[in-house]
């Protein structure tokens, strides 16, 4: 099973929302953003430069026009599309994609390579 972001319809509402996966003290916390196409992109939430947080209110990751990723302590300004900082203090680092997928308007995260592995099948004995 695959954990559920997000639906479409919210990120038609400011263009980012954020999310944590998991519990006790070390969840999964990322953001998801809507390109122009319709599909969407989702990134770790820490900033490449001093790995905190880039959203001081919830869900507001983009700047003003919504056109980039916006790190809210800093200034530094990320490429929607490919996490890659394009302006502050870490210019040429990128944001850690994570892998989604869109299923009957839900944005969900997809699944680790380890548990589709587990998830097979297996012929004959394990290793």
């Amino acid at each position: 099973m695959t954990a559920r972001l997000c639906t479409v319809a919210e990120l038609a509402e400011s263009g980012s929302r954020g999310f944590a996966v998991g519990e006790g003290d070390w969840p999964l916390r990322g953001f998801v953003v809507s390109l122009d196409d319709g599909s969407v992109r989702a990134f770790a939430n820490s900033c490449p430069h001093a790995g905190h947080p880039l959203d001081l209110q919830p869900h507001r990751f983009l700047s003003a026009d919504r056109t980039l990723i916006q790190c809210a302590s800093h200034g530094a300004l990320f490429a929607r599309d490919s996490g890659v900082c394009i302006a502050g203090p870490c210019v040429g680092r990128r944001l850690r994609p994570l892998a989604v997928f869109i299923e009957d308007g839900e944005v969900r995260l997809a699944p680790d390579p380890a548990d589709v592995d587990n998830a097979r099948p297996r012929r004959g004995p394990r290793p």
